[in-house]
């Protein structure tokens, strides 16, 4: 009789740590020589399924090392490379190799963060590090919190806490239709799509949402906010959210945290931060000013994927009062035999996840091998590189730099010469901007976004990335002129 199962799965120790070594030496050379690497391969659908192959589930296992291989290579060679010192794009962090040691950690021990008793020490380290992440924006530990597995769920978290707080007290038996008054939300035209997904998802729809104004600088046009505020008061209905920005995704503005602050506790309504992307900037002491008021927010989004350079998946909500959390969510069904009375904290009782992993795990081990330090050195580099790409912009005769706020940068190619037969010049560049980005996130050799800012087409970079230098932003202003110029004689040779 076997003393041991032999499953499938199983490999055994010493097979174990030579494929971990392997592995590890490739993931070192890689981190190693990313640099000299495409951004982006730019292959399309059907060359990467042909590089899977086994279009038909395999009816038969195959040896774990020929599986690392190959998976080795078809990432490492055929991929995005978000952590590439050019990829400046959608705001996705360059992930810190320590993050990456930590998810395999993690991996392994394999804890279930839904309830300390699944998962004890992982709980703790999860609420060490949400007490640190809200010291870390510059409000009070006491804020409580969870991670979630980016900015959509970090809002849509805050939002359902918000009306848990402000809506009737039978919402969660007879739901929104059992008020009369229609419950709303504000936020200004450049917040993320997330609000949209919210209103629909959770049965208020998008006519529930007021898009303020912004004004010449983006920020929410607060005598616009409040105007909306008591005409829906006038009108029957019942205001109780308000989204306050910063660093939206298109221009990195920050709202006027203070001046919403001020309105919501006039009119008692939940104030929301969607810092998702710019809110660690709060730590540099210049920047204070910029986040004023970041203090008096009910709740706040942030994505330590983003600006604080964790792998995916990182984001986390943050609660000045965490018992609205445990309001929104909590749940007591027969079956969950998880004890509270030893104050032991089971976070499926603080957002919509019941099962969860360790997302905690590599966000604790990188705070606490840079410290707050460290990340004010590379935030603030991300910052003067952003402003570098704006300067080098405005001087260059074929560049027009549009805006710069946090590390996001705007601006356009602009031909040095446009025939006189091309009627509308604006449209032209917005359709030259428009293909040149194209044009680049598929060329490899820079990946920038794209933004419109006044109904101006732009090419959007923004830098959250660890490896960017001064070097790679004077290059980059090399390529993006050298491919506009090629782009423009094509388009007029059509």
């Amino acid at each position: 009789m076997e003393k041991h199962r032999k499953a499938p799965l199983e490999i055994s120790s010493k097979e174990y740590k030579s494929l971990g070594y392997k592995l590890i030496e490739s993931i070192s050379e890689f981190n190693e020589t990313i640099a000299n690497k495409p951004v982006t391969t730019g292959e399309k659908p059907k060359q990467l399924q042909g590089l899977l192959g086994n279009k038909s589930f395999p009816e038969s296992g195959m040896p774990a090392e020929t599986l690392l291989s190959k998976a080795t290579d078809l990432l490492f060679n055929h991929s995005l490379f978000n952590g590439h010192p050019k990829f400046m794009g959608y705001i996705t962090g360059s992930a810190a190799p320590i993050g990456a040691l930590g998810d395999m950690l993690a991996a392994t021990v394999n804890p279930n963060v839904g309830a300390f008793a699944l998962g004890p020490m992982a709980t703790e380290i999860e609420k060490q590090t949400i007490q640190w992440l809200a010291e870390f924006i510059g409000v009070s530990s006491d804020y409580g919190g969870v991670l979630v597995s980016g900015g959509n769920m970090a809002n849509f978290t805050a939002f359902l806490a918000a009306r848990t707080a402000k809506a009737p007290s039978d919402i969660k038996e007879n739901g929104i239709n059992s008020n009369s008054k229609k419950l709303m939300m504000y936020c200004s035209k450049s917040t993320h799509t997330w609000i949209d997904k919210a209103a629909i998802l959770f049965g208020h729809g998008t006519n529930a949402i007021r898009w303020i104004e912004t004004d010449a600088d983006n920020k929410m046009n607060l005598e616009a906010l409040e105007l909306a505020i008591t005409t829906d008061i006038i009108d029957g209905h019942e205001p109780f959210f308000v989204v306050g920005t910063a660093g939206d995704v298109s221009t990195g503005t920050v709202d006027d945290l203070e001046g919403i602050a001020a309105i919501c506790k006039l009119y008692h309504l939940w104030f929301h931060i969607d810092g998702a992307y710019g809110v660690p900037a709060n730590i540099l002491p210049e920047l204070e000013m910029a986040f004023k008021g970041i203090k008096d927010a009910d709740s706040i989004a942030i994505d330590p994927h983003k600006w604080l350079y964790s792998p995916l998946e990182a984001g986390c909500t943050l609660v000045k009062n965490p018992k609205h959390l445990v309001d929104a969510y909590s749940s007591h069904p027969e079956y969950y035999n998880f004890a509270t009375e030893n104050a032991e904290q089971n976070f499926y009782e603080y957002g919509l996840q019941n099962s969860r992993g360790f997302r905690a795990l590599k966000i604790w081990l990188m705070l606490q091998q840079v410290g707050r330090k460290g990340y004010r050195e590379m935030i603030n580099e991300d910052i003067e590189l952003s402003r570098l790409l704006y300067r080098l912009s405005d001087k260059h005769p074929e560049l027009e730099a549009i805006t710069q706020n946090l590390s996001i940068t705007t601006f356009r190619y602009i031909p040095t010469e446009i025939s006189k037969d091309i009627k509308d010049n604006e449209a032209y560049l917005n359709k030259l901007n428009e293909a040149l980005v194209n044009n680049l996130q598929q060329g490899g050799k820079v990946f920038v976004s794209n933004a419109i800012v006044h109904n101006t087409y732009c090419l959007r970079s923004c830098i959250v990335n660890f490896r960017t230098s001064k070097k790679d932003i004077e290059e980059i202003i090399d390529i993006v002129v050298t491919e506009g110029r090629k782009l423009h004689k094509e388009l007029l040779s059509k």
